[in-house]
């Protein structure tokens, strides 16, 4: 039978990215010194972040973009069948609603989706009567 050697080899050091360090206590410690900054000036930057992340408008500001980013994926879902998508239908839209609001009509136009929306409304409940 052979005889292993179960010396136990040390691991060398590694620094905080994993890489190797040097044996040479001068050189090590400049690598530690350095390593420090780097740790400092992330722990700083992480600091800021959460500083300025908690400012009243820039949480507005995330909330308002989380909410509109819901919607569209909301609106992308319903108008996939159709084959289009907000983006494809946003400058007609903005179009429109500008006619809208120019010639003063928003009330009607409020109104009017309001009625396509109960008639649209109306038309699935029936359709899933019928399927039943």
């Amino acid at each position: 039978m052979e005889k292993h050697d179960h010396k136990h080899h040390q691991d060398e050091p590694t620094g905080l990215a994993g890489h190797k360090h040097s044996t040479d206590p001068v050189k090590r410690k400049a690598e530690l010194l350095r390593e420090g900054e780097f740790y400092r000036a992330g722990i700083t930057y992480a600091k800021a972040q959460v500083k300025h992340g908690a400012r009243p408008e820039v949480m507005l500001h995330s909330a308002l973009d989380q909410a509109t980013w819901a919607l569209r994926a909301r609106a992308d879902a319903l108008l996939k069948p159709t084959g289009t998508s907000i983006a494809v239908l946003m400058p007609y839209a903005l179009t429109a609603f500008n006619f809208v609001r120019q010639r003063r009509l928003v009330k009607p136009a409020l109104a009017g989706a309001a009625l396509i929306g109960v008639a649209s409304w109306y038309m699935k409940k029936r359709r899933a009567q019928r399927a039943l």
